[in-house]
C-alpha cells in the first residue's frame, strides 16, 4: 500500500524510458514503440562483470491501471510480470508479480539465489521513485510496502 493514487503510481511504471535513472542493474532503456497501448521496449541490465538485453512489450490498460509484461527476446526462457494499482482509502493497493527463467543454466544458477534480494531491491527502488516524484518532503521510511 502506498498513499499515492492508482493513476500517479500507474504513470510511473509505464515510464519505461526513466528506468536507468532509479532502478538498480538498469544500465539503459531504449523505446521501440509507445502508441499509448503498448510500449516494446530494450533494456539493459548488468550486475558486475554480466550485461544483458533483453526486449519485452509493455501492453498498457490505462482505464484499469493494469501493466501486462510480455518478454520478447534476450538471455531468458521466460518472463511474466504484471502491475495493477487499485484504489484503497489509504491510497492504492499495488499488485505486483515477477517470476522468470534464464536459458543459460550458468546464469539461473548464479541468479536463482539472488532472485528475492533482487526483487526486493527493485520494488523499493519504485516505492522510492513514487515519493520522490509525488511527495518529495515525505521519506519512504514510513511507507508500507509494495510487497504487502
Amino acid at each position: 500500500m502506498l498513499p499515492f493514487s492508482p493513476q500517479q503510481l500507474y504513470d510511473m511504471v509505464a515510464d519505461v524510458a526513466r528506468y536507468p535513472e532509479f532502478l538498480p542493474w538498469c544500465l539503459a532503456a531504449r523505446i521501440r514503440k509507445n502508441d499509448g497501448k503498448e510500449i516494446v521496449a530494450d533494456l539493459i541490465v548488468g550486475f558486475k562483470m554480466v550485461r544483458e538485453r533483453f526486449t519485452s512489450r509493455v501492453v498498457l490498460s490505462e482505464p484499469g491501471h493494469c501493466l501486462e509484461v510480455e518478454y520478447i527476446e534476450g538471455p531468458l526462457r521466460y518472463l511474466n510480470n504484471h502491475w495493477r494499482f487499485e484504489p484503497h482509502e489509504d491510497g492504492c493497493r499495488i499488485d505486483f508479480f515477477v517470476d522468470f527463467e534464464f536459458k543459460s543454466r550458468l546464469l539461473q544458477k548464479a541468479f536463482k539465489p539472488l532472485f528475492n534480494e533482487a526483487v526486493r531491491r527493485m520494488v523499493s527502488a519504485f516505492e522510492a521513485r513514487a515519493y520522490d516524484l509525488y511527495a518529495p518532503s515525505t521519506p519512504p521510511s514510513g511507507a508500507t510496502s509494495l510487497a504487502e
